[in-house]
């Protein structure tokens, strides 16, 4: 399991890459989350809505109400232009990081499904 500290640290960007992947509503997201990590990211509703609330609010998502196919309404978020350029720069300084970590612990790093 991914420590907590980083799980919290890597939110942001992870939600906006998969909103910049399409547009999504919650319960997909956390789904998502899960397949993309291969389990080891488990979000709940706890870790997800109050991140999209600040993101909203901060203008990198938006949001509308629709009606699903099975007739419920969902609420759909959206990345914003102003979310993508964040996730530009977020991207950058995840990359950054990377690089960092790839040089000090060597090129022969391989990652184990441990």
């Amino acid at each position: 399991m991914i420590p907590k500290v980083l799980v919290a640290a890597s939110v942001r960007p992870i939600m906006l890459s998969i909103l910049d992947r399409g547009e999504s509503y919650g319960y997909q997201i956390i789904q998502l989350v899960k397949d993309y990590s291969e389990g080891k990211l488990k979000w709940t509703d706890g870790t997800l809505y109050p991140v999209l609330h600040r993101l909203e609010s901060e203008g990198l998502i938006a949001s509308t109400w629709r009606q699903s196919d099975k007739g419920r309404r969902r609420k759909y978020y959206a990345i914003t232009s102003a979310g993508k350029r964040t996730l530009e720069t977020e991207k950058q300084n995840w990359l950054s990081v990377h690089a960092i970590l790839i040089k000090l612990w060597g090129p022969s790093l391989q990652l184990s499904n441990t």
